[in-house]
């Protein structure tokens, strides 16, 4: 790869946040179904629900690495 096509570290974060993102809308939009059914597998819920806050905890690290240290 050369140096134009190359992605930095920068951009490949923002990438990779934008994916998790992404997956963090699916599993809400899967939670919403499941809590929807007429009987809801409260396993799979939990579940759903620790892999959501999963990541949503590595979306906040990605988040922070990105924001510049401000020296106040």
């Amino acid at each position: 790869m050369n140096a134009t096509t190359e992605l930095n570290f920068d951009e490949m974060l923002r990438i990779r946040l934008e994916v998790m993102r992404r997956e963090h809308r699916d599993l809400d939009e899967a939670i919403k179904a499941v809590e929807a059914s007429v009987n809801p597998d409260q396993l799979m819920l939990r579940r759903l629900k620790k892999q959501k806050l999963t990541l949503k905890e590595r979306i906040v690290k990605i988040e922070d690495d990105l924001i510049p240290d401000i020296l106040a």
